[in-house]
């Protein structure tokens, strides 16, 4: 499905913009004279954002920190080595000042006014005509993949510096973990007449146990950059919310025994998008690589050319377990653990109550395994549990031995999802209390998002 913003219509005339005392936009300095007037660590940082735009840069001071005078020795900057004079600022095309002094820094402020000359005042913004914004700078990328420069975040915040950086800083993390958006806006990979102009790429990004939060870093950056999401029923679907209008999102989840999107026709629409220019995100639950079948998706794409990126993710195997109190291993109760869907041969699996066994899709036949464990030696008495909707709000965990846990999980009407553990950590759950007494509790998890 995709999805378009609706937009107003009318003949009413646009609301006129509040009045505010700045006008922001970039200045380009590279070449041109800037003056910074004052030789203390304030000046320096200056100096050096300055220097970073190529700007020619002249400082005035009779004594500067070590750095400044290590750039003037190498003859990255000018240096007058005295106080500041009437004629100082001619040929500027901006002055920052940062003396320390208020008289001086006014001082400079009005000649620069009367030049028509910009001025940055450190020591009181009020005094100046123009600001330095709190600045990062971000990668990215254009619609065909190549880096195209910087995203640069400017703030500035009523004169207040300090609650600047912490709004700048809190952008750049949303950039970073991929709360907000990357992606290019022009259409990817397209030529003039409509063509590609280059394949798309796919990354089959692992979104963990369903939290939002439990997702990586680079599967939600690359998440935010996609043109396409194929997305399974498991994945993290709260992120699909925070998604531009122009992002198509194709829904393939499964259920038990009703796969509406056959395997090899996800397959075809990762190839058909990227091939068409498109970058794709092959948003799955858990991590790609655990039952998870990335690895035929992988082959195929390589197949037909397209780049590929592998992200993992946070196994339910693994997690669910947990947010129920039940590690897979534990000191004196499980030495190791075996990951299965809930269709194989559990038999096979090595036996004993401190080799914790996790089953993947295997409610509906609980029983059949259950009698299987047994009968292939693991003890009737062995704890297992079965945890539904782990991180969801249906999370439950009802718990039991081998002997009993199915007709426990039929009383209580245990649904899919969910994933089942066999073995002593079972124990460590808090819903076990002993094999004589009811164990279903409905589990109250911090959440991580």
């Amino acid at each position: 499905m995709s999805r378009n913003r609706a937009s107003s219509s009318g003949s009413r005339a646009p609301r006129p913009a509040p009045p505010h005392d700045t006008y922001p936009l970039g200045l380009r300095v590279a070449g041109r004279l800037v003056i910074v007037v004052g030789g203390g660590p304030v000046a320096l940082r200056r100096v050096r954002g300055l220097l970073a735009a190529g700007a020619r840069v002249r400082v005035i001071a009779p004594d500067v920190v070590p750095e400044l005078a290590a750039l003037v020795a190498a003859g990255a900057i000018e240096r007058i080595t005295r106080g500041y004079c009437d004629g100082d600022l001619d040929g500027a095309w901006l002055v920052h000042t940062a003396t320390g002094d208020p008289d001086v820094d006014a001082r400079v402020a009005a000649d620069a006014e009367l030049l028509r000359t910009f001025c940055v005042t450190a020591g009181d913004a009020g005094l100046g005509s123009a600001w330095v914004p709190a600045v990062a700078r971000t990668p990215v990328t254009d619609a065909a993949g190549r880096p195209a420069g910087d995203l640069a975040v400017a703030v500035t915040a009523g004169r207040d510096p300090r609650r600047a950086v912490r709004v700048r800083d809190a952008v750049v993390a949303g950039l970073d973990d991929g709360s907000l958006p990357l992606r290019a806006v022009r259409d990817a990979g397209e030529g003039a007449d409509g063509a590609a102009t280059r394949p798309g790429r796919v990354a089959l990004v692992g979104g963990g146990p369903g939290d939002a939060g439990l997702i990586t870093v680079r599967g939600r950056r690359l998440l935010a950059a996609a043109h396409v999401v194929v997305v399974d029923r498991l994945a993290p679907r709260s992120l699909l919310a925070g998604l531009g209008d122009e992002v198509e999102v194709v829904d393939v989840g499964k259920t038990s025994g009703h796969h509406p999107v056959p395997q090899e026709e996800i397959t075809a629409l990762l190839v058909r998008h990227a091939l068409a220019g498109r970058d794709v995100v092959r948003l799955k639950g858990g991590d790609p690589y655990v039952f998870g079948r990335g690895g035929e998706e992988l082959d195929a794409c390589r197949a037909a050319g397209i780049e590929v990126e592998v992200v993992p993710g946070v196994t339910s195997a693994v997690s669910v377990p947990a947010a129920a109190g039940i590690p897979v291993t534990h000191r004196g109760l499980a030495r190791g653990f075996s990951v299965l869907t809930g269709h194989d041969d559990v038999g096979q699996v090595p036996g004993g109550t401190d080799h914790t066994l996790v089953l993947l899709m295997g409610v509906t036949r609980l029983a059949d395994t259950a009698r299987a464990l047994v009968a292939a030696g693991r003890p009737a008495d062995t704890p297992v549990a079965v945890v539904e909707d782990g991180f969801g709000a249906r999370q439950r965990t009802t718990v039991g031995t081998l002997a009993d846990i199915a007709d426990r999980a039929r009383a209580v009407g245990v649904q899919a999802p969910a994933v089942t553990v066999v073995g002593d950590v079972v124990r460590r759950s808090p819903a076990w209390t002993g094999p004589a007494s009811a164990h279903t509790v409905a589990a109250s998890v911090v959440r991580s998002s």
